[in-house]
Parts: C-alpha cells; structure tokens; sequence
C-alpha cells in the first residue's frame, strides 16, 4: 500500500475541538512535526479535514 507524509504546518490554538481531535489522531502534535500513514480513504478523509493545517509531502 502507498504511504503518505503529512507535516503540520499552522497551529490549532483557535481551532474547533474536532480539528484538534483529528490533529491528535493524525499524530501530528509538535510543529513541523511528520507523519507517515498507508494512503487509505479514511486517512485521506482526515487529511480533508484539516487540509488547511497541514501539508503532503510527496
């Protein structure tokens, strides 16, 4: 399966709890932390969420 990293790059200080919560679950706490997930639909769909928070890195 494909795998996608995913930086954080805004804070979530002003942001609703539910964009907090996906952030959380994403594991992206700490600025310009990275993660790497699989390139599954439901990680896709958390990505969408918060796509103004974070970025793809290809």
């Amino acid at each position: 399966m494909a795998k996608i990293r995913i930086q954080k790059i805004r804070s979530t200080i002003k942001s609703p709890k539910n964009q907090k919560l996906v952030m959380e679950s994403l594991g992206l706490r700490k600025m310009n932390s990275i993660v790497e997930h699989d390139d599954s639909p439901s990680i896709l769909g958390m990505v969408e969420k918060v796509k103004h928070l974070v970025k793809i890195i290809e």
